[in-house]
């Protein structure tokens, strides 16, 4: 071989070697992500589209939206036989408040929710996994015409109800809450009753995955097929802010690391770490324009909180009545659904829910250095509240990059890198014995 070619080969091979790169998966996580089922999926999707009308004023306790809480309701009670006495579950009833909007008069309004307690005493974290379970057709104001709502958001509630199976027989460290929401259509009644119930009451939730419209795979208008990719929406600047955290923030030009930011590149690590040839999307939008969801009151009340949606909508198949106009079928129909598609979106749910449920609290009091002129950077932090680390990572990218791009390794709770603090964005995050990461935090300065 002549000294160019075997240059070339060198350099191929050190590429090669440079761009690998390793995947780790948890074997239970792995094992319960496999036991998701696309056709239970679509069992739960048609009966809660069988229901007339799943309209959260519809009183109708046969085909209306007090029998379809009691079918989630019974799959809940269900699953929690196989707890160990660890999950329970409960119809939460409260009042909707007239709003002389979308509410005319004061209304019974319910969200359907599973508590899997977690197994340390000492964590109180609550992970929410969330979806709305009520539909609408094209009148919002609508109670009584069919409305089977399918895909909005049938298939976020039939993934809620999907982990919950698999999950209750399983232990985490922290507690996970499975709730399917009433009152969305109308104005995110039911989550923000169960959001302002939870700051009244002091309830440490550490993160809200709500999923809403998360199992179609075809667009309308582009007809663009893709069941490769989904969406995860993100507060920039979060809702509640100090003017003190507001002074942090502009110092260290963290507008792209809030809280659910965070959040959000978690989920999109973790579900691409665990399914195979699926891409997580960060969109850095609190929501599609003109609509909303159910994590907008958490995020308002200060909690981390992130919308996971389907990549492509198709608007012929959401909001409107079901009707065959020019030969097209409109209305929110199983039959328009990808389940297959479903199972992968509930599985970077699952991966990245079990993970976060067995990861020891986050670094407490994390800080870099600022105090001096240098070209490197000097972290430290805390350890966590609560549970047992092993370690810590600390995570750095450039401040043009959307995701972290290198991970450094400590047991210590402190680490200095030969990185200029001025050219790149950092956070910590602990590892737990199991080997589950925490979210990241990202530093505070330390100027004195």
């Amino acid at each position: 071989m002549n000294k160019n070619l075997l240059f070339l080969f060198l350099a191929l091979c050190s590429h090669l070697a440079a761009s690998q790169t390793t995947v780790i998966r948890d074997p239970e996580i792995a094992g319960m992500i496999a036991e998701i089922s696309s056709d239970s999926l679509e069992h739960h999707v048609r009966t809660l589209a069988s229901f007339n009308s799943r309209h959260t004023l519809n009183t109708n306790e046969e085909n209306g939206m007090p029998a379809a809480q009691r079918y989630v309701l019974s799959k809940f009670n269900h699953f929690a036989k196989q707890a160990g006495g660890r999950m329970t579950a409960e119809i939460d009833k409260f009042t909707i408040p007239a709003d002389n909007r979308r509410i005319t008069a004061d209304s019974p309004g319910a969200n359907v929710m599973a508590t899997l307690k977690g197994t340390d005493p000492a964590d109180d974290r609550i992970f929410i996994i969330s979806a709305h379970m009520d539909s609408r057709n094209k009148d919002v104001m609508d109670a009584e015409g069919s409305a089977p709502g399918a895909n909005d958001d049938g298939s976020g509630t039939a993934a809620v109800i999907e982990l919950a199976r698999i999950m209750a027989s399983h232990e985490f460290s922290a507690t996970i809450l499975f709730v399917a929401f009433t009152g969305e259509e109308q104005g995110l009644k039911g989550a923000t009753y169960l959001a302002d119930k939870a700051k009244t009451e002091g309830w440490n939730i550490a993160a809200v995955l709500n999923n809403d419209i998360v199992g179609n795979s075809s667009s309308s208008e582009t007809l663009i097929k893709d069941n490769l990719k989904m969406r995860v929406f993100s507060e920039t600047i979060p809702a509640v802010e100090t003017e003190q955290e507001a002074n942090i923030r502009r110092y260290t030009n963290a507008d792209n690391d809030s809280k659910s930011r965070q959040l959000a590149r978690y989920i999109k690590e973790l579900g691409e770490r665990y399914v195979d040839q699926f891409e997580v999307k960060l969109i850095y939008r609190s929501d599609r324009f003109l609509r909303g969801g159910d994590q907008t009151p958490f995020a308002r009340n200060g909690m981390r909180a992130v919308r996971i949606s389907e990549m492509n909508e198709n608007f012929i198949h959401q909001h409107e009545n079901v009707r065959v106009e020019d030969g097209i079928q409109y209305g929110d129909l199983p039959e328009f659904m990808d389940f297959e598609y479903l199972r992968k979106v509930s599985a970077v749910n699952l991966a990245s829910l079990a993970s976060l449920a067995n990861s020891a609290d986050q670094p407490q009091e994390v800080r870099i250095d600022v105090r001096g002129l240098s070209n490197k950077s000097i972290l430290l932090w805390s350890a966590p509240k609560t549970g047992k680390v092993k370690g810590y990572y600390v995570l750095m990218r450039e401040t043009s990059s959307a995701m972290w791009e290198r991970k450094f390794w400590t047991t210590e709770t402190t680490l200095t890198l030969p990185y200029s603090k001025d050219n790149y964005f950092f956070a910590v995050q602990s590892v737990s014995e199991s080997g589950a990461e925490s979210l990241p935090v990202f530093p505070a300065p330390l100027s004195r």
